[in-house]
């Protein structure tokens, strides 16, 4: 039995159980803070099935085994390994006029997880990118750098789809001016990270300046900040130093209800505000993408900062992160 830790963690230190010792399978919910609401995981464990149970029957499996009863449980699982299975990004672009090598990128990873639909992770970010392009592609139908939008695959599994487009796109890294990503619930946009580059901070609050003022007054810029740290797809940017940056929503109870859980289904959405983040989604990229300027790359000395000073994070080392290759097969990850 496990709780409060995902059942790929229980299931894995369930393989190392030695044969013979009567445990062959880890039945388990890791519960999230929001009532009754279970995060679902995966398990890369070909040995020890795990069995993701909903709060109220982990509660009774639990009361029934700490009163000694040793319930057994009689399952129903349909499960197959269906081995390596092609997956894709998928990419569109508004070529620049004025200087087509150079790129304002839009980000949003659409797989989710599979206890529910992935409503706000990240079907929400997904269409706020959607709607973006839809509303730059009318209105600025010619702009100066090229404009492209990445939704990605594998996230979920360690930014694999974002990383492999680093790897195969060497042309967009030396040219990116600006990378917009969003990937934390379906509330308005509160925040923008700066990324960790000294300039960033005179270019997004130039951006910022230019905006209808009832967008402007609700959002919060910390400066220069911290890059990524891993965990959505704007670290497989921000390793490289890049300004790769992350727009924070406000939360909605993402973190408490929806994130990875059962409950990230349609009725989460809340449409008003995705209506304004792609709104101002769109207006930066266009203001990126119109700056006479390129943003230079010079980075903060992350060992002389406050540990929280990313906006919207957690904090993070002293040091830059760095660039891990993409993950592009399963296989190695079976034990």
């Amino acid at each position: 039995m496990g709780g409060g830790r995902s059942t790929a963690q229980a299931a894995a230190q369930a393989a190392q159980t030695p044969p013979g010792s009567g445990r062959g399978g880890f039945g388990g919910g890791a519960l999230n803070t929001g009532w009754g609401a279970m995060e679902v995981f995966e398990t890369y464990n070909l040995t020890t099935p795990a069995i993701a149970l909903d709060c109220e029957d982990y509660g009774l499996v639990f009361r029934l085994a700490a009163a000694g009863d040793r319930p057994r449980l009689r399952l129903n699982l349909d499960a197959k390994l269906l081995g390596e299975q092609p997956v894709f990004n998928v990419l569109a672009s508004i070529k620049g006029k004025d200087k087509p090598d150079e790129y304002v990128m839009l980000s949003a990873h659409f797989d989710s997880w599979d206890g529910s639909s992935g409503a706000t992770d990240n079907g929400t970010g997904t269409l706020t990118m959607l709607e973006a392009m839809r509303i730059l592609r009318l209105v600025y139908p010619e702009p100066r750098r090229t404009i492209l939008v990445g939704h990605w695959s594998g996230e979920e599994q360690g930014e694999v789809g974002s990383k492999a487009f680093t790897e195969d796109h060497p042309e967009v890294l030396s040219g990116l001016q600006a990378l917009f990503n969003q990937d934390n619930g379906t509330g308005r946009i509160q925040r923008i990270g700066g990324a960790g580059l000294v300039h960033s901070p005179e270019h997004i609050e130039d951006w910022l300046g230019k905006i209808p003022a009832e967008f402007k007054a609700a959002i919060a810029f910390g400066g220069a900040g911290r890059p990524a740290g891993g965990g959505s797809d704007d670290f497989a940017f921000g390793c490289h130093g890049l300004p790769a940056f992350g727009l924070g929503a406000a939360p909605w109870d993402y973190g408490t209800v929806t994130w990875h859980t059962e409950r990230d289904t349609f009725d989460k959405v809340v449409f008003d505000d995705l209506k304004f983040n792609a709104t101002l989604t769109a207006m930066l990229a266009y203001l990126a993408s119109e700056d006479p300027e390129r943003i230079p790359v010079d980075r903060v000395d992350l060992a002389a900062q406050a540990p929280d000073a990313r906006a919207g994070a957690r904090g993070g080392s002293g040091t830059w992160p760095v660039c891990v290759k993409a993950a592009r097969s399963t296989q190695p990850r079976l034990k």
